[in-house]
């Protein structure tokens, strides 16, 4: 099947022109020395529900699969699958420094941590991994220290506030100011797509009303369409990330389920998708 993908294409992010596509950001790409990219469906060995491009370990794919899928969509952004190191996401908020000895855990190497839904690094040749089919998968970069961080936001993420926790942890490691921090919301489901209800609901309304809309109908049974991208950007904002620092990139999985992986279309029957980002020398 041939796939249009310049229908993902937004004023914040673009799509390659390389063999695999990955979606990237425009303004991260024209940083020197970083390398990203978020993968799409398209361009992988995967088979069935999995089909293309499944990065996600675990899922009942073939291992062989997933391995040729990273070798690929790793290639195309410029990176390997050595580099990367994978987090544990378990909808928790804890971030964990990484370094070039856990290059390639998650993948070529065993994991010895768990519960690990945001990364950071200084170090160079160091991909961080994010995984996503709606939850907000979070960039960070701060030109001036030097040091990136990766986290993923679900609905539990983003009202634990781990976009926060990645921010204050680069400040504590590596000295970065959250004003020269540059926060990047990848590919996710948008506030159109995405209906929540009952307590989840009562506390983003409560916490976040100007991210939470209802109608008549949905007021009615304790629901609401939530914003994650608003509310995320909320967040950044106070904890002390500059508004013009804040970049939407405006893919919605759900409203492009045909070529991204979306948990609310498909649920558990679905590949995962990633986002990589890495300081290069």
């Amino acid at each position: 099947m041939k796939y249009s993908l310049e229908m993902l294409a937004t004023k914040e992010m673009a799509v390659s022109n390389t063999e695999v596509p990955y979606l990237f950001f425009r303004r991260l790409a024209e940083h020197p020395g970083v390398k990203h990219g978020c993968s799409t469906r398209v361009g992988g060995v995967s088979k069935g529900i999995f089909s293309s491009m499944n990065l996600g370990f675990g899922r009942g794919d073939s291992e062989e699969e997933v391995l040729e899928n990273y070798d690929r969509i790793c290639s195309a952004i410029g990176i390997t699958k050595e580099q990367v190191v994978l987090p544990d996401q378990v909808h928790e908020v804890v971030v964990r420094k990484a370094g070039k000895a856990d290059c390639g855990k998650g993948i070529v190497r065993p994991r010895e941590y768990s519960c690990v839904d945001a990364q950071i690094t200084n170090e160079t040749g160091v991909a961080l991994a994010v995984f996503g089919a709606d939850c907000v998968p979070l960039f960070f970069y701060d030109p001036v220290a030097r040091a990136i961080g990766t986290a993923h936001a679900g609905w539990r993420g983003t009202i634990g506030r781990i976009a926060e926790k990645t921010v204050q942890t680069m400040e504590k490691e590596f000295g970065s100011l959250p004003q020269n921090i540059e926060a990047y919301v990848g590919v996710s489901i948008c506030g159109d797509c995405y209906t929540v209800g009952g307590e989840v609901a009562q506390q983003f309304m409560t916490e976040y009303p100007e991210a939470a809309k209802q109608t008549r109908e949905q007021r009615a049974e304790g629901a609401c369409q939530l914003d994650l991208w608003k509310v995320n950007r909320i967040i950044l904002e106070e904890t002390g990330v500059r508004p013009e620092n804040i970049v939407i990139g405006g893919v919605c999985t759900r409203c492009h389920s045909d070529v991204l992986f979306s948990h609310r279309v498909t649920g558990n029957d679905r590949g995962s998708l990633a986002g990589f980002l890495m300081l290069s020398d």
